[in-house]
């Protein structure tokens, strides 16, 4: 493979785009700064009290913890939230987005990320699909309703024990336990309500945009959970789409497509460079 002629052919790809698909997973906030969970040793080494349990990410992403051990539960999400509020958005993010509002029939996201940092990088909250949920919503554990909220608690962590030492969140509504809008592992209890109007959002700008010229911009979308990648080739098979993979470890494609062998952050940088002679 030749990653600088496969840049050359994504360069040109996105200049004659008419409209950008922004598809990304977990990988694509690495070079923010955000944990790498890819295997035991990246999550282990984020959260060294749970290494010491043998408690992987799989186990740990479960809602059963807010029964069994709700500090430790919240401890978790309440440790990620507070990082996503802190982190910054790497370059990438506005390279991309400057690229994608030049487009004549706009863009949109889909992310399998509940960080929010597309909405942190300026992206319109309308035109993003979180097919996860956010971690900056929340609901109610059991739930006694559909209804989802804004996440506006403070959790504060003993970093010794990775549990919460905050008032546990509770529901608006019963007052029992909260959690976030977020789906888990063994998750029967996600309203998915706030995702589904954003998946309906998608396929309706999708089929406005059926004889255009689009183009699909995938990064840091790894093949444990391949939901990403798999609406990326879905989306590239059924409108034509060109589809660019940007991924240092998963970059091969199955189809057609364009394959990059490097980070987010690298790989959109060095294709928008390429672009500016264009």
């Amino acid at each position: 493979m030749n990653i600088n002629e496969n840049i050359k052919k994504a360069a040109r790809a996105i200049h004659e785009a008419d409209a950008v698909f922004i598809t990304s997973g977990a990988g694509v906030g690495v070079d923010s700064g955000l944990p790498d969970f890819r295997g035991n040793e990246g999550f282990w080494k984020a959260y060294p009290p749970l290494a010491k349990l043998n408690i992987s990410f799989y186990d740990m992403a479960n809602p059963r913890w807010f029964l069994t051990n709700p500090e430790m539960a919240w401890g978790f999400y309440g440790h990620r939230l507070n990082l996503y509020r802190e982190i910054l958005p790497h370059k990438g993010f506005d390279v991309l987005l400057n690229i994608a509002k030049e487009k004549p029939f706009g863009y949109f996201v889909f992310t399998s990320n509940v960080d929010g940092q597309y909405q942190k990088a300026g992206y319109d909250d309308n035109l993003i699909c979180e097919c996860h949920g956010s971690i900056h919503h929340l609901q109610c554990l059991q739930p006694c309703s559909q209804q989802i909220w804004n996440n506006d608690i403070i959790i504060d962590i003993d970093l010794t024990t990775f549990k919460t030492t905050s008032e546990l969140p509770i529901c608006k509504n019963c007052l029992e336990l909260a959690r976030p809008n977020v789906l888990m592992f063994g998750d029967w209890n996600w309203i998915g309500t706030r995702t589904d109007n954003q998946y309906d959002q998608m396929s309706n700008w999708l089929r406005a945009r059926h004889n255009k010229n689009l183009v699909i911009i995938e990064s840091g979308a790894g093949v444990s959970v391949a939901t990403v990648r798999r609406l990326s080739e879905d989306v590239s098979r059924k409108y034509g789409a060109t589809l660019i993979r940007i991924n240092p470890r998963d970059h091969l494609i199955n189809g057609k497509g364009i394959s990059i062998p490097l980070g987010a952050k690298e790989g959109i940088e060095r294709i928008y460079d390429l672009m500016q002679n264009l």
